[in-house]
């Protein structure tokens, strides 16, 4: 049996869903993989910090997290930093799932780097690092001989890098269109069942699908993240966020919705990456799809991706793109991923 001793940095939903996942199949990681994993330290920047060599029992963490305190839990060592948490603790890997910044994507970034310039493996959901750093981590954790895992970055734990890294490279993927976040594909569906704009974003923060402020979702922002995120790592091409032709749907009106349906199609908003004259194209963009389009049967909260390759045609893949324990699992994929070659 072999101990993965792990640090976690964030225990929101994501970091949650993850320790969710890993307290239900202990006994299946053990039996199938041969894997004992640890949590032998926790930061997150509301609950506080702590850290324990025998390591942190995950319903202890669970339950504090609950609370929105970690300070009720007893512990070798509490209330020290990000930074004095990779320096001082003994660990195996870094589980990152803090908050995401796509300006700077800090402080993640420096999270990352420091980890995989001390040897170790580090997995994330966080779209920050990965948009506007990828090379720069790769090439780190290639110098350092580890590895680092973001399968969670693109369609939460729907294994859509998983399939074009490791099935689809071969095919020779031509294009890429997705769409690559849930809540303006609710919006769009709800203004298709009647509903007006701002209804249907109400509907959606209510449920919890939109923030406060919707801008990063509506706008686009979220959406080209993850096509920057796919065309560096995808299509072996380096790409910046302010090369993707970005348009969101805040000027969509029911009348629009219902001209498309008058036209057998619907609107959706969607992210292509292709290759036109040996230069990368990327958009993401309103679009008016034919219903027999694969993209265009996807309603509500989910995501879909179809890449298109010189070998296998279309292959169109559908599934989650956010959620507590959809995201979580991502993380364990990615640490499975990791260390069965490992």
């Amino acid at each position: 049996m072999r101990t993965i001793r792990l640090l976690m940095v964030g225990l929101g939903n994501v970091g949650q869903g993850f320790l969710t996942i890993l307290s239900e199949q202990k006994q299946s990681l053990e039996t199938h993989y041969g894997l004992n994993i640890s949590v032998v330290g926790v930061n997150d920047l509301r609950m506080g910090s702590l850290a324990d060599s025998k390591g942190i029992p995950i319903q202890n963490l669970l339950a504090a997290a609950a609370k929105g305190d970690l300070s009720t839990l007893s512990a070798e060592q509490k209330g020290f930093t990000v930074e004095e948490m990779l320096d001082l603790v003994d660990y195996d890997g870094l589980v990152e799932a803090s908050y995401t910044n796509l300006q700077t994507g800090e402080p993640a970034t420096n999270y990352i780097r420091k980890a995989l310039a001390s040897g170790k493996h580090v997995v994330t959901t966080n779209k920050g690092p990965i948009a506007l750093h990828y090379a720069e981590l790769q090439a780190l954790a290639k110098q350092n001989g580890v590895q680092i895992g973001f399968e969670g970055t693109v369609m939460s734990g729907t294994p859509t890098l998983f399939l074009g890294m490791n099935w689809l490279r071969a095919a020779e993927i031509q294009r890429i269109q997705g769409i690559f976040n849930g809540t303006t594909n609710f919006i769009l569906t709800k203004m298709e069942e009647g509903k007006e704009y701002a209804e249907a974003l109400a509907e959606a923060q209510r449920l919890g699908y939109a923030e406060a402020d919707p801008t990063g979702d509506v706008e686009g922002y979220d959406a080209a993240g993850k096509v920057v995120i796919l065309a560096n790592v995808l299509m072996g091409k380096s790409i910046a966020m302010s090369d993707v032709d970005r348009q969101g749907i805040t000027h969509l009106t029911s009348t629009d919705i219902q001209n498309a349906q008058r036209e057998g199609k619907r609107w959706k908003l969607i992210g292509t990456i292709e290759m036109v004259e040996g230069t990368i194209k990327a958009s993401v963009k309103p679009l008016m799809l034919p219903l027999s389009n694969p993209l265009a049967q996807v309603m509500g909260a989910t995501n879909a991706v179809t890449y298109t390759t010189r070998y296998l045609g279309e292959v169109t893949l559908v599934g989650a793109g956010a959620g507590r324990l959809e995201t979580g699992y991502a993380l364990l994929a990615d640490l499975l991923s990791i260390y069965r070659k490992n």
